[in-house]
């Protein structure tokens, strides 16, 4: 029991919303979030000591006056429980299950040199959290990357999402790793930029399958003359 959440929900009747708030905690850090419809409203960075709203700037902000604060005093009350928790369930066996679901998209359509966002979606997994590590070309990145706190889903197991920002360029690879305490080594999926590429794949099969049609079409010309010529 080496970290804590707590989540509560709330449903609006009139039109049905879903609110969601998750406190998570460890015996160093800790985390708060605000979710609407599965959407991040607002979180509390505890390393920077104050609350952020990670929505695009032409959404409506909502504020949560005195937010950060109220994290920091619920983020005391977590680590607490975490102690006692961990008191009481220290002879029960911790129930582990590896990530379901790991799949590695980038948030728009890839143009060479047009910063995009590769996205890495963790699911199925139990406990939270998971650690993701990202790579270009087999190097390590940290910069640019960023994941959320841990999503509850309807089964019990959780999900996470990692994003890394970046300028695709021609021939480079990407890799998103997972650790978990599930897994005996790193789950990981590449992201090829070639590949992925819009019209790419598919424009070349076309043509591939347009020539063959072709020389099927000239070879079957061919034989026909041949026959008509031998009667």
């Amino acid at each position: 029991w080496k970290y804590l959440l707590l989540i509560s929900f709330c449903v609006f009747s009139s039109v049905l919303h879903r609110g969601l708030a998750v406190i998570g905690c460890s015996d160093s850090d800790g985390e708060l979030m605000y979710t609407l419809d599965r959407e991040e409203i607002w979180y509390a960075d505890f390393s920077k000591g104050e609350g952020v709203r990670p929505q695009p700037d032409f959404i409506d902000p909502i504020d949560y006056p005195g937010g950060y604060e109220s994290a920091k005093a619920n983020l005391q009350v977590c680590q607490t429980n975490l102690k006692m928790t961990r008191e009481a369930m220290k002879d029960f066996p911790l129930v582990k299950d590896p990530p379901s679901s790991l799949i590695v998209y980038s948030e728009d359509d890839v143009e060479l040199g047009v910063k995009n966002v590769l996205i890495c979606h963790v699911s199925g997994f139990y406990p939270a959290p998971v650690k993701v590590f990202w790579t270009k070309n087999g190097e390590k990145v940290t910069e640019g990357t960023s994941i959320n706190i841990p999503f509850p889903n309807k089964d019990g197991s959780f999900t996470q999402i990692s994003r890394l920002e970046f300028i695709p360029q021609q021939g480079e690879i990407y890799s998103c790793s997972v650790e978990h305490l599930a897994l005996e080594q790193p789950l990981t999926r590449m992201w090829d930029v070639e590949t992925t590429q819009p019209g790419v794949g598919p424009a070349a099969f076309c043509g591939v399958g347009l020539t063959i049609g072709l020389l099927g079409v000239a070879a079957g010309t061919f034989f026909l003359i041949k026959g008509n010529e031998c009667s």
